[in-house]
């Protein structure tokens, strides 16, 4: 998975940051789903990177305001 700096994000219009942001949150869901039913992940610290993605997405749409 490639991270998304800021830089990133401030490029993106306000459809493409709302839907990565709706994608990010899917794919955190399905790995906690997957952690809960016993599956093993091969990369434990992916729930911290899409949540410090899903924030930073967040943090630059709300500098706007």
């Amino acid at each position: 998975m490639k991270l998304i700096t800021a830089k990133e994000i401030r490029e993106m219009d306000d459809r493409e940051k709302q839907r990565k942001l709706k994608d990010l949150r899917e794919e955190l869901m399905m790995l906690f789903s997957m952690q809960t039913g016993g599956g093993i992940s091969d990369n434990p610290a992916k729930a911290k990177q899409i949540r410090k993605q899903i924030a930073r997405i967040l943090t630059v749409m709300n500098e706007k305001k």
